[in-house]
């Protein structure tokens, strides 16, 4: 489950600097980063209880 956590917050940083450096998409390019970032906060925190 932490794989796919972390996989999906890759693809979302991914979309995210496509959409900063295209100007194409807007806001929710930003929000998509957002979820990204917490995302990887949750994974990190996840990975120290283990």
């Amino acid at each position: 489950m932490s794989n796919l956590l972390y996989t999906i917050a890759v693809i979302l940083i991914f979309l995210w600097a496509i959409g900063y450096f295209a100007y194409s998409a807007g806001a929710i390019i930003h929000i998509l980063l957002v979820i990204a970032v917490i995302a990887i906060i949750l994974r990190l925190i996840q990975g120290r209880r283990i």
